[in-house]
């Protein structure tokens, strides 16, 4: 039969050699000490607990062991009595790599001071990209209630099989089912709409007719597309036409930032809508409409609050999302909810709270506008506030979230693939968080940054005239630097 005859015979437990080699590495270790005239004075019990074994094992009485250490907290936050670094050694460290960046603009600021410790034209204004978000962000921030949601709304329609898909200027609710996450983070579903109506409407004709409601911006948002885009923007995935209402981010995947969009999200949220009503049967027609007066609410999901909606803005620089942010704050001081209107609502909130907003002109709120011009002194103007130390400033409270929304040096967001390892701004990776923007020959980066002696600062940097791939890695590295040197 197999196997007789050749019993194994059972090996030492693991623990049993584990323990024997200690034992074995003590020895050695006491003998050595003792050769060398080192005194050994620990107690039987006491050498084993030092070197992790049994007391019993050495022949020591058991103690209760002592009573846990109370652990020492080091993470805390950065103090403003680290030394601030000086012009001379900021100029040391920067205006080389400056040099090979082409029309380069911006300053770096002590936000515990307010002191403007190095600068490069700093007024002058540059072509922004997507740092455009930082003013509508802290526009959002300063007017809007953080704790604001927009709601994307079902209603009866003007007959009794009809619905309205009221806008609410939600550009995050989801096509997804619960449980699987979109690029949007806690956004709405539209399943959850749908269940809602559908319980309303128990008992009543099948819906045959969506109406779409975009009245909640001026003719539905205009021709949804701003001056100065490109007109391929929307196939390439980097934004779709701003209406009121739509799904995640008009987007053919929810899954991936930049990928094809529609070019008519009302309407498709608006038939997606009507499809999951019919759960198979007759699709509704779909058409442009006007919720009814007085109409009744068959149901009704919510945004996440503005203060994410920032922070997601600002992470992914979403450009469908930082153009709600922008038509929100022109709805609150009561401008027209367009582009125009957006970009003048921005303006005017930020010159409201005492941020320099000279030099500015927007024609848009996401800066993907080759049209937008803003100089390093807005940027600086919105984050050095945003950075101070909390005092009795009321805008250092209200601009905070902005820090929280910036991307991570290599971490996440659009910093996520940068700063790698063995690059020349890797000893910026995870201290550097910032802004990004990127156009074809406009580019930008704008945060704060940690001193090699723990002093924060504020940077801007934009660079015109000079393609990504050569200005990217170097305004990187121009905020590495600022990490690597005290600069004193």
């Amino acid at each position: 039969m197999s196997g007789e005859g050749h019993r194994a015979v059972p090996a030492p437990s693991s623990g049993v050699r584990r323990w024997g080699l200690r034992v074995l590495a003590v020895a050695v270790v006491v003998a050595l000490l003792a050769g060398l005239g080192v005194g050994v004075t620990l107690s039987a019990p006491s050498f084993a607990r030092a070197v992790g074994l049994p007391v019993g094992l050495l022949g020591g009485a058991t103690a209760d062991p002592p009573d846990p250490a109370t652990p020492q907290l080091r993470l805390a936050a950065v103090g403003t009595d680290a030394p601030a670094p000086t012009e001379a050694g900021l100029a040391t460290a920067l205006d080389a790599r400056v040099a090979a960046l082409g029309d380069v603009t911006g300053a770096v600021i002590d936000p515990a001071t307010g002191t403007t410790l190095w600068s490069r034209r700093p007024s002058e204004p540059q072509v922004p990209a997507s740092v455009t978000k930082l003013l509508t962000g802290a526009a959002a921030l300063l007017r809007l209630d953080p704790t604001m949601r927009w709601t994307t709304t079902v209603v009866a329609g003007p007959t009794p099989d009809s619905i309205v898909l009221v806008g609410g200027g939600d550009p995050t609710l989801s096509s997804l089912p619960a449980g699987r996450q979109t690029v949007y983070p806690d956004a709405a579903r539209l399943d959850d709409l749908v269940a809602a109506v559908d319980a309303a409407r128990a008992g009543q004709p099948a819906v045959k007719r969506v109406l779409v409601d975009v009245s909640r911006y001026e003719n539905g948002g205009g021709a949804g597309v701003a001056p100065g885009w490109d007109p391929t923007d929307v196939a390439s995935g980097f934004v779709a036409p701003i209406v009121p209402v739509m799904l995640d981010g008009g987007r053919s995947d929810p899954t991936v930032l930049d990928i094809p969009r529609t070019a008519t999200p009302a309407s498709d949220a608006a038939r997606e809508l009507g499809a999951r009503l019919a759960e198979g049967g007759a699709a509704p027609t779909v058409a442009v409409g006007t919720a009814p007066p007085g109409a009744p609410v068959l149901g009704q999901v919510a945004s996440p609050p503005t203060t994410e909606l920032v922070r997601t803005a600002l992470q992914n620089s979403d450009n469908v999302l930082a153009e709600a942010l922008g038509r929100e704050v022109a709805r609150a001081v009561g401008e027209p909810t367009t582009f125009d209107g957006a970009a003048r609502a921005v303006t005017r909130v930020l010159d409201e709270a005492g941020i320099d907003t000279a030099g500015v002109t927007l024609a848009d709120t996401s800066g993907l506008s080759v049209n937008d011009r803003v100089p390093a002194t807005a940027l600086s103007g919105v984050l050095a506030p945003a950075a101070a130390p909390a005092g009795p400033d009321p805008r250092t409270a209200a601009l905070r979230p902005l820090l929280d929304g910036l991307p991570v040096a290599g971490g996440g967001g659009t910093l996520a693939d940068r700063y790698a390892p063995g690059t020349p701004s890797a000893d910026g990776r995870g201290w550097v968080r910032a802004k990004t923007g990127t156009l074809t020959a406009a580019n930008a980066l704008a945060g704060v940054v940690d001193t090699a002696d723990g002093r924060v600062l504020v940077f801007s940097f934009m660079s015109n005239g000079v393609d990504p791939g050569t200005a990217r890695p170097r305004l990187d590295a121009l905020a590495a630097a600022l990490h690597d040197c005290g600069c004193r």
